[in-house]
């Protein structure tokens, strides 16, 4: 394997940790319905981070990649937002997100660079 394809496949599996982990993190909050609503839009966003990654890797032309990364670096931001609105409405405290946020803000950081350098090399 490149460097190149060994560093798409460790980004592949953190963007379906990251899945996987805002899907435990919403299976514990309240049962509210302010929460549930949140949540649900957090368990989208969040998805479509893994879901458009995977699709990226896929990508039939470079057009297409720069499409996809773009819906990633959307939809990591989207998820961002979400839980600062979680922990600004005092769903949740901000201790049980960091490492949430701190992914989320790093994969979106990746994407927007990886997106950066398509753009420059089209």
């Amino acid at each position: 394997m490149t460097e190149r394809t060994d560093f798409a496949e460790t980004i592949r599996n953190r963007t379906k940790k990251f899945v996987v982990d805002n899907i435990r993190f919403y299976r514990t909050l309240p049962k509210t319905e302010e929460a549930k609503i949140i949540g649900r839009q957090l368990l989208r966003s969040s998805s479509s981070v893994g879901a458009n990654y995977r699709a990226a890797c896929r990508a039939r032309s470079k057009a297409e990649f720069h499409s996809k990364l773009s819906i990633v670096v959307e939809e990591a931001d989207e998820s961002l937002f979400w839980m600062e609105v979680l922990i600004e409405a005092e769903v949740v405290k901000q201790t049980e997100l960091n490492y949430l946020t701190d992914e989320a803000n790093q994969i979106l950081k990746i994407a927007a660079a990886s997106r950066k350098t398509v753009s420059n090399n089209k």
